[in-house]
């Protein structure tokens, strides 16, 4: 293939309700798509960067910029485009991993639209549907708490993941114990929030039966978390600290962590998050598939993803609904606690034009090198 083009398209999206983490409550998702036009057919990506830079140094201007300036006029000059040669492309640029991964993912739905073959079979999926788990922000009160995660396990969701931040933690977890049983799959996410001087604290969550804790500490103390891992029971999951294979294979070798969350735009796109899954399996390691509040362009690619054998945990793969009154593509309906892994060409999914139209607020072609 080659380039003829990428249309950035800058979309606001209302979410149902307010999503509060430790780094700031959300209303609405500012997202930015990317659809890579080649002379062989077109392709959509998404870019999961936020609108300030407070999960990670990337957001939505700056990843536009760097898409405009730097990443599409170097795709433009490869001399054969696909999928597997994004990466080197384009490795010259340090950083941006969040607009590598939409750019990589648009020529890899492009690719993979030409060639008529699913995303799911081409990474090496196993199932046809994936089991789906729901992430939880930080609440005014428990009893808010409390009402929210029995809609959700009303809804079928088979894994409830909890937001906690210092002040936050120990009491909800223990509210929602005590109203759910021990038989409700829970996991905590600290996103950061706390140090190793907390774990003593932190200890007192091992007497919950979590899953896990994500991420406690900073996204550089890698030894820090190997030390975390020795002072409790619940076992380490890392997230922000995992940008690529080799960090997940450093940060297993430490003991820093026991699992492993996977999310393809934190790591530059969905061919490195199938390397880091290949690493995981061979230290017998547990993946799952985190989210980043995506649309259906991106929650499509991440269902594939987590169709893999060693995403072997319920994932961050909500439905439709529990984010968006309404999807830019068909909404992922939750049944039976899980979601159907799309079988068409490439994603397999497409934005709705009217829908897509509605939230657009800004669109921008960068021209490649046909036409």
């Amino acid at each position: 293939m080659k380039l003829t083009g990428v249309e950035l398209r800058h979309v606001e999206m209302p979410l149902v309700a307010p999503f509060r983490t430790s780094f700031g409550t959300a209303t609405v998702r500012e997202a930015l798509l990317v659809r890579v036009v080649t002379d062989e057919g077109e392709g959509w990506g998404e870019c999961v960067a936020m609108a300030d830079p407070l999960y990670s140094s990337e957001y939505v201007e700056a990843a536009a910029d760097v898409l405009r300036r730097f990443l599409v006029p170097a795709l433009a000059h490869a001399d054969r485009l696909d999928a597997v040669g994004v990466a080197p492309a384009l490795a010259s640029f340090h950083g941006h991993r969040m607009a590598k991964a939409a750019l990589e993912m648009g020529v890899l739905d492009a690719e993979l639209r030409a060639g008529g073959r699913p995303l799911a079979r081409e990474l090496g999926a196993v199932r046809d549907r994936v089991p789906c788990g729901v992430s939880v922000g930080i609440m005014d009160s428990v009893p808010a708490l409390l009402d929210s995660v029995a809609g959700y396990l009303d809804a079928g969701y088979v894994r409830i993941k909890l937001k906690i931040e210092p002040g936050w933690d120990v009491e909800p977890v223990r509210a929602v114990r005590e109203r759910f049983g021990d038989e409700v799959a829970l996991q905590v996410d600290a996103n950061t929030a706390y140090s190793l001087a907390d774990a003593r604290h932190l200890a007192r969550l091992d007497d919950f039966g979590l899953l896990l804790i994500e991420q406690p500490l900073p996204e550089e103390d890698v030894l820090g978390h190997a030390a975390l891992a020795r002072q409790i029971r619940t076992p380490v999951c890392l997230d922000e600290s995992v940008t690529s294979a080799r960090a997940a294979a450093d940060a297993i070798r430490l003991g820093a962590c026991a699992v492993v969350n996977i999310k393809p735009g934190r790591v530059g796109g969905y061919l490195e998050a199938r390397r880091i899954h290949d690493v995981c399996v061979a230290h017998g390691v547990p993946v799952w598939c985190g989210g980043m509040l995506e649309t259906g362009l991106g929650r499509a690619a991440n269902v594939a993803l987590a169709a893999l054998p060693g995403f072997t945990l319920p994932g961050d793969t909500s439905g439709s609904d529990r984010y968006y009154r309404a999807d830019i593509t068909e909404p992922f309906v939750v049944r039976d606690g899980h979601l159907a892994v799309p079988t068409g060409p490439g994603i397999g999914v497409e934005p709705l034009d009217d829908v897509l139209d509605g939230v657009t607020r800004r669109v921008e072609w960068i021209p490649g090198g046909v036409g």
